[in-house]
């Protein structure tokens, strides 16, 4: 058998603790195509409908893309939100390319600086979920206060979403997978088989 303290042993262990950590974080880009801007009036809701289509954890990102001479982000208390109240802001972010990121469970709020964008509905609200899955809040209005905007398909049905009864995803199921796989090569090679 092989010794333990090996440089070939140690990496090996290294190698396999790294593939069994999973780590799913994910930058969003704000509004997706229509990016962070004054919504227009077909699209009012855009940034509500845009949060109650994604689901946000700790490790995500958020990116706000605008141009910097015309625009800018700022996170406020969900009292400032409800109200507009652009003063006395979290965070300001005017670069342009700002990027936000989720470091706790919890509702954000975040509007434009910029006077009047934030009563043309230029905000966004998300919760953020806990590891469980649940959000760490319950918001009496927001996302899901709002009426289902429903929109024509236009390339075809979306396929309905694999309801097995594993507890875990697909996208974890590879991994972990993978992790398995490694620790058995990395048992043969420790006993000198490979």
């Amino acid at each position: 058998m092989s010794n333990l303290r090996s440089s070939k042993f140690q990496f090996l262990c290294a190698f396999h603790f790294l593939m069994l950590v999973v780590v799913n974080c994910y930058q969003y880009k704000v509004g997706d195509l229509d990016a962070w801007g004054t919504p227009t009036a077909a699209n009012p809701h855009v940034y509500t409908n845009w949060a109650k289509n994604h689901v946000f954890k700790v490790g995500d990102s958020l990116l706000f893309l605008y141009p910097p001479s015309q625009d800018s982000v700022i996170q406020v208390t969900g009292q400032s939100f409800n109200v507009c109240n652009l003063t006395d802001p979290i965070l300001y972010m005017n670069n342009g390319n700002s990027l936000f990121n989720i470091t706790s469970t919890g509702e954000y709020y975040f509007t434009s600086a910029v006077p009047g964008h934030c009563g043309k509905k230029q905000k966004l609200q998300i919760s953020v979920l806990s590891g469980n899955g649940s959000s760490a809040f319950s918001p009496s209005y927001g996302p899901s206060a709002l009426p289902d905007t429903s929109y024509p398909t236009v390339f075809g049905s979306i396929p309905a979403a694999n309801s097995s009864s594993s507890s875990s995803s697909p996208s974890q199921r590879p991994p972990v997978f993978l992790a398995a796989v490694m620790g058995f090569m990395s048992w043969d090679l420790i006993r000198g088989r490979m």
